[in-house]
């Protein structure tokens, strides 16, 4: 789905103007000089990456520990930098396809909460925006805030006996976000120099999202609107979302009724109310994705201070500045990923993804397939080896930030709720199967009957499939076995040496088989015909030698240095091997 075609579907509603003027120019010509300061050492580093003197000289290779340093030093300047790379750097934890792994874990640790300003400086806010003093629009008012962001902060009062959640930007917030906003749009052509295409698309488009991203978060009114229509989606379910308090309430205050809850990671008070836990993860599943698959407009920051539990066991969602919205074509193509989730069928998973512009269609689909079988079994909480994770690792560790994956903002999204609630749900429940919730849920709630049954029969077909070839396999074994003990079972192993090595160390033992034996040569020919034959014989061999240490020469451009993932670059390299093998 396009960006074009995100902006149509997407829920209209006000906008707010953003920041401008020579105050906002200004600011923005300073923080430049400081974020460039910050970074100098990191683009330094970089750019000796790519050439070991910048300007010339061989690429560098850089070890697991010196990226993880690097990564560490990123998060550091992030926080130094303040609330607007805090957020860049929690958007760049969801986005393995903009930075290396490395990174990215590095990232996620990333935390927003900040100390509150002082009261003081909230005070005039709220009264300026609802056009009042404290004391006559609220009935009482705690003045210490019961949480902090990077953007807002939040204060608990009451409004005609009931208690009520204030939600306050941060003054001066949007000046310092936006001028921060005009430096990183700046910058982009300087970050994405000497980048390949594709990085630096999905840099340039990472940047477009993340400014209006960040812009929506700073709007109260945009949130608001979220969470009426996502409540109005739950109004008959055992899900607790606040109601807005319209008199209260501006682009820049926010006031909610308060619910009250069990924070859902602390499991001991759970099991004190006797929450019975495994059925709160299938809810909290179960209404995930309904708001993804059905609804199209989703609760997309599920950490636990978003997530609470009441001693009924219903769920109390909090914080709706982060929201994602999918288009009808986009919630098809996800609730056909699911179905290959549900069928165990990789490859209809693959061409979602390729639906969805996540993948590129000319992906090797073989290295792609055992990467998402890795990723399904680990959904279904299965172990896997280290070692089978590092083998596919190792085949693409330097490059993975450039594999054929492009997430566009609205999947990234769903991405980053997938994970983040599984590890809520492990928390919760070490036993939990998200494969098993979702086979379950399309089979008995997928939209319409026609679809249901359609999914229900192509996974029974996929349970007698595996039956059946259960049944098969014990006499077939059985009769192995046999011919094992009888010695009659004849193995065939077919080596293969798709790089041509056999090859090239057969030529460089030929190479040093002729090279060590001029040396005994070249003194018999000169005990025997004298000096100049001896003399050609040991130039001869010399020669030989020289060209096998040629073969060793290290090439420019391994085999590390650009994806080697596309059907069309395997032919290519076929195509070539083959022509070589005719000559």
């Amino acid at each position: 789905m396009t960006a074009e075609e995100r902006v149509a579907d997407e829920p209209t509603g006000g906008t707010v103007s953003q920041p401008g003027g020579v105050g906002v120019r200004l600011r923005a010509l300073w923080r430049a000089l400081v974020i460039v300061w910050q970074f100098v050492p990191l683009l330094w580093q970089w750019g000796r990456d790519r050439k070991r003197f910048l300007l010339f000289g061989r690429s560098r290779s850089v070890t697991p520990e010196t990226r993880m340093r690097r990564a560490r030093y990123l998060k550091d300047t992030f926080v130094d930098l303040g609330p607007a790379f805090i957020k860049l750097g929690q958007m760049l934890s969801t986005r393995p396809d903009a930075l290396p792994r490395a990174y990215v874990d590095v990232l996620s640790e990333l935390q927003d909460n900040v100390p509150p300003d002082a009261w003081a400086t909230i005070e005039p806010v709220i009264e300026r925006e609802l056009g009042d003093d404290i004391d006559t629009l609220f009935e009482a008012f705690d003045t210490t805030a019961i949480s902090g962001a990077s953007l807002g902060q939040v204060y608990e009062a009451q409004i005609g006996g009931q208690r009520v959640a204030v939600k306050v930007l941060r003054p001066n917030i949007r000046t310092r976000v936006e001028s921060d906003l005009r430096v990183l749009s700046t910058l982009l052509p300087v970050l994405t120099y000497g980048a390949d295409p594709g990085q630096a698309f999905t840099l340039e488009n990472l940047t477009e999202e993340f400014a209006t991203t960040v812009r929506r978060e700073m709007d109260y009114g945009h949130e608001a609107r979220m969470l009426r229509e996502i409540g109005d989606n739950f109004a008959n379910d055992d899900v607790a979302i606040p109601d807005i308090v319209e008199s209260h309430s501006t682009d820049r205050v926010l006031t909610m009724t308060y619910l009250d809850g069990v924070k859902i990671d602390d499991v001991e008070r759970l099991d004190e109310l006797g929450i019975d836990r495994p059925a709160l993860v299938r809810r909290l599943e179960e209404v995930y994705i309904q708001m993804i698959v059905e609804d199209g407009l989703f609760h997309a920051d599920p950490h636990p201070g978003n997530l609470a539990v009441q001693p009924d066991g219903t769920l109390v969602f909090y914080d709706f500045g982060m929201t994602g919205y999918l288009g009808p074509r986009t919630q098809d193509q996800l609730l056909d990923f699911y179905v290959g989730l549900a069928t165990d069928d990789v490859d209809r998973v693959m061409d979602a993804f390729v639906e969805m512009g996540a993948l590129d269609p000319m992906a090797d689909r073989e290295v792609m397939r055992e990467a998402f079988d890795i990723v399904i079994e680990q959904f279904r909480g299965e172990d896997i080896s280290e070692y089978r994770i590092e083998q596919l690792v190792g085949q693409f560790e330097t490059q993975l930030y450039e594999f054929p994956m492009r997430l566009p903002q609205d999947l990234a999204l769903v991405v980053r709720v997938t994970t983040v609630l599984e590890g809520v749900c492990r928390t919760l429940d070490p036993e939990f199967d998200f494969i098993e919730i979702i086979s379950e849920y399309v089979m008995e709630q997928g939209a319409g009957d026609d679809l249901r049954e359609r999914i229900k029969t192509e996974i029974q077909e996929t349970v007698t499939d595996s039956t059946r070839s259960a049944v098969r396999t014990a006499p077939k074994m059985e009769n192995a076995l046999d011919r094992v003990e009888r010695e009659e079972l004849l193995v065939k192993t077919v080596l293969e040496d798709s790089d041509g090595l056999s090859r090239v160390l057969a030529k460089r033992l030929l190479l040093g088989i002729v090279a060590s034996a001029g040396v005994p040569v070249s003194a018999y020919l000169y005990t025997v015909n004298g000096l100049q034959p001896a003399g050609l014989a040991l130039g001869g061999s010399a020669a030989v030698l020289g060209i096998l240490a040629w073969s060793f020469r290290r090439r420019r451009g391994s085999a590390l240095s650009s994806p080697q993932f596309t059907r069309h670059e395997m032919q290519q390299r076929q195509a070539a091997d083959a022509v070589e093998g005719e000559e």
